[in-house]
């Protein structure tokens, strides 16, 4: 955790309105850049996108998990907003900046100051290079050692999904927070109408569609999946609400992830998915219930658990409630489980996974 971290935050359009991107750079209290995006919106205005630029800066220093912030930023307007000299005005700008001061009150401390753009330059650059790009761009800042990887290249990660790419997005954030020394290479997603089809795009991350139906048997559709993760170099693939069973080859054993929405082995097998497993566990009256990282082999649910993370159910508590609850601890499980995989903690003895100490 760092205790302070220093926002610089640009956004700009090119039309006002026109295409436009916001954008952030953290700074850490020696003086060293911990992470920075740029991210792109659409058509918009230059408020909307500084604005924009500054709640993805905050939201990303609140990940860190920092106590207090220093914001700085180049329009003079934003800032007097913020400060409470100049009211706002435009109903574009008011729920970004009830958004921004609600963030701001769950800092120990905070200030923010007006810079002018010579001072601002990789902000400035990441919001245009977003815009000349039309897509999301991260900052490669080539940090320090992260989670025990010692300075080791980020592991290579390869994304499988099938919907809506929330824990792609909840991963990605974890690597942009500097908690999780790895990079996603590659998505590959067996849909191509799912939401995460679309934020994979807007992420920049490359994009492979890879769907059963255009392949004549399990064979060759497993046989493609492969091809793509060997031509991206990939280390470990993690599946993110992937719904097809393909054959792992060989060379990937103990290095496909699964992550699943119950304590296996309960609740578990074909045909045990997303809400279909939250509604089971309400029927069976389960006082407990929680999510369940696995290696996985060639078997619904049977691989090798690697991290389990439970939540407590009460009596009143329907599916959708327990949905919401399981969801916050897949958020933490799964890139617990691939940081102990990047760190190299993770051995598989008799289909059982020991986690060695650092």
């Amino acid at each position: 955790m760092l205790d302070t971290i220093t926002i610089f935050t640009d956004g700009g359009s090119r039309g006002n309105p026109g295409p436009a991107a916001g954008a952030y750079v953290l700074v850490d209290g020696d003086g060293k850049t911990v992470a920075g995006k740029g991210v792109f919106l659409g058509k918009t205005t230059n408020n909307v996108a500084e604005y924009t630029g500054m709640l993805e800066g905050i939201e990303a220093a609140r990940t860190i998990g920092c106590k207090e912030v220093k914001l700085f930023s180049d329009s003079e307007l934003m800032v007097k907003q913020i400060t409470g000299q100049y009211r706002v005005k435009s109903n574009n700008l008011k729920t970004l900046h009830a958004k921004i001061m609600e963030l701001l009150c769950g800092f120990d401390k905070w200030q923010i100051t007006h810079v002018y753009r010579e001072n601002n330059k990789d902000a400035d650059k990441l919001a245009n290079d977003a815009m000349d790009k039309k897509r999301d761009v991260v900052l490669k800042t080539g940090g320090g050692a992260v989670a025990g990887r010692g300075g080791k290249k980020p592991l290579r990660l390869g994304i499988l999904l099938s919907g809506g790419g929330t824990t792609m997005v909840n991963i990605q954030k974890e690597i942009e927070a500097g908690r999780l020394n790895a990079e996603i290479v590659v998505v590959i997603s067996s849909l191509s109408t799912v939401r995460g089809v679309e934020l994979a795009k807007k992420m920049g991350f490359k994009l492979e569609l890879v769907r059963k139906k255009d392949f004549a048997d399990v064979d060759s559709f497993s046989g493609r999946i492969e091809e793509v993760l060997t031509e991206t170099n990939v280390e470990l693939v993690v599946q993110a609400g992937f719904l097809c069973l393909w054959k792992i080859p060989d060379k990937y054993e103990n290095r496909v992830m699964n992550i699943h929405p119950a304590l296996l082995p309960s609740f578990g097998g074909q045909g045990m998915w997303g809400h279909h497993v939250h509604e089971a566990v309400v029927k069976k009256g389960c006082k407990v219930s929680g999510c369940t990282v696995h290696f996985c082999t060639n078997e619904y649910d049977l691989g090798p658990i690697i991290v389990q993370k439970g939540c407590s159910i009460n009596d009143s508590d329907d599916a959708d409630a327990v949905a919401a609850k399981v969801f916050k601890q897949e958020c933490k499980a799964y890139p617990d489980a691939i940081r102990l995989f990047s760190e190299g903690r993770l051995e598989v003895v008799g289909g059982i996974v020991k986690v060695k100490p650092l």
